[in-house]
């Protein structure tokens, strides 16, 4: 299976969860962007299994889960085959924010549960979402799930309703403080004026302020709906 695919198939997976970011194998991924905000954070790793230890794996794999299970902020995770009889495997854990997956990632009992597998399968990608990025996406269907479901994504107007309550307040005092700092600013062409504006906020709204907003959301945005 070519690299290409197997990416698209992390990113897939990554769907039913609201950033990434890779890392080359065998290094950890930092959690300097996350740990600004209490986002959950999911990881998606790919991993390339040995055909004929495909048990060994599963129970491998099933162990690592009973220990996170005993980790303060885990949420749950899943894992699927990128098809019928490959050696790609994609697996995915969460948790409820950034500081609390370093501590499960830097633990000495994850460390000694990695050197167990270490002969049973090869770290290819490895990929971490945080924020909003994802909600627009259709929900993948998740393989062999163990702990909590992951959450689904929002409706869309609760999306909306989230990306308007950080983008307002944001917005306003940009504008506000440009005006009083430049005031020739207002006499600029318009599309000068929102182009400055977009790409000033952009990175804000995407690094800082969706990813807090999101995170003090969380429960009304996953909420469940109302049955009829």
């Amino acid at each position: 299976m070519d690299g290409g695919h197997v990416a698209r198939r992390i990113r897939m997976l990554g769907r039913t969860v609201p950033g990434v970011r890779v890392t080359a194998p065998g290094r950890r991924p930092s959690t300097k962007t996350a740990a600004m905000s209490s986002a959950p954070v999911t990881v998606a790793i790919h991993r390339v299994v040995s055909p004929d230890r495909m048990p060994e794996v599963t129970a491998w794999v099933q162990s690592g889960v009973r220990l996170a299970n005993r980790w303060d902020g885990f949420l749950g995770s899943g894992w699927i085959r990128a098809a019928e009889g490959s050696a790609d495997w994609i697996m995915l854990y969460r948790f409820a924010d950034a500081e609390r997956l370093e501590a499960w990632e830097g633990s000495a009992e994850r460390q000694r549960w990695l050197a167990e597998g270490a002969d049973l399968v090869e770290d290819r990608r490895v990929e971490r979402r945080t924020g909003i990025e994802g909600w627009f996406d259709p929900p993948v269907r998740q393989d062999e799930p163990t702990g909590p479901p992951l959450l689904s994504a929002p409706p869309r107007w609760k999306q909306s309703v989230a990306i308007w309550l950080g983008f307002f307040p944001v917005n306003l005092a940009f504008t506000a403080l440009v005006g009083w700092l430049l005031p020739a600013f207002a006499g600029l062409p318009v599309v000068l004026r929102v182009l400055a504006s977009t790409l000033v906020l952009t990175p804000i709204m995407s690094f800082w302020v969706l990813p807090w907003v999101t995170g003090r959301l969380s429960g009304w945005l996953h909420a469940p709906g109302r049955r009829g």
